[in-house]
């Protein structure tokens, strides 16, 4: 079983850039596919990126498509969200995921970090 905890969160200004970390414990990383997932407060939790085992087949969400960016490090059991031009519908809960089968939206993701809270003022 994998301990996942997310880091990286605060408060960013519309049009700025915050970059989430997702540190692994317990297995190693590259076991799992990743992904992050959003709340927003009164919201379903959604989909906004994944990654496979090795990468580089990388999935995303339309509505952060060209501005956000997963990664990953295997050697550092790390998985990464560069999020650039931030936009205040961006503000929620992020979590990261992992799956022991395919990545992608459609996926069920067996292991869930506590989340790390994103703000975005405009």
């Amino acid at each position: 079983q994998v301990q996942l905890v997310e880091s990286g969160g605060g408060l960013v200004q519309a049009g700025g850039s915050l970059r989430l970390s997702c540190a692994a414990s317990g297995r190693t990383l590259s076991t799992y596919a990743m992904g992050w997932f959003r709340q927003a407060p009164g919201k379903e939790r959604e989909f906004v990126a994944a990654i496979t085992r090795y990468g580089p087949n990388t999935y995303y969400t339309d509505s952060v498509k060209g501005r956000f960016t997963i990664s990953r490090d295997n050697t550092k059991n790390t998985v990464y969200l560069q999020m650039n031009s931030v936009k205040p519908e961006d503000t929620a809960v992020y979590y990261c995921a992992a799956s022991t089968g395919p990545a992608g939206p459609q996926y069920k993701y067996q292991y869930w970090g506590q989340g790390t809270q994103v703000t975005v003022s405009s």
